[in-house]
């Protein structure tokens, strides 16, 4: 993915779940666009987003809370420049750890 410009609103969700898919691939993935929530927020003025992840994965066992974020992030991509303004993460192992 580039830096070329938001994605339409309606396909953003789309565009995170398929990257947290390809990167992960989750036992469990919510995806919650929030950024109703936030209008008229200074920082949601560029057009982008507020979201909300809940993410559990293989992936994560043995990493600690900022490495699973991190990870989360780099997955992501261009799309926390593009799209993302602030993005709430609940990163878990499927045992719940």
């Amino acid at each position: 993915m580039t830096a070329a410009g938001p994605l339409p609103r309606d396909r953003r969700v789309a565009a995170i779940r398929a990257a947290l898919q390809a990167a992960f691939a989750p036992t469990a993935l919510e995806v919650r666009d929030d950024s109703h929530r936030h209008a008229g927020h200074a920082g949601a003025q560029d057009g982008r987003g507020h979201f909300d992840v809940e993410i559990a994965s293989e992936a994560f066992a043995g990493l600690s809370p900022l490495a699973r974020h991190r990870a989360v992030y780099d997955a992501l991509g261009d799309l926390m420049v593009t799209d993302i303004h602030a993005l709430s993460i609940r990163a878990r192992t499927p045992a719940g750890d």
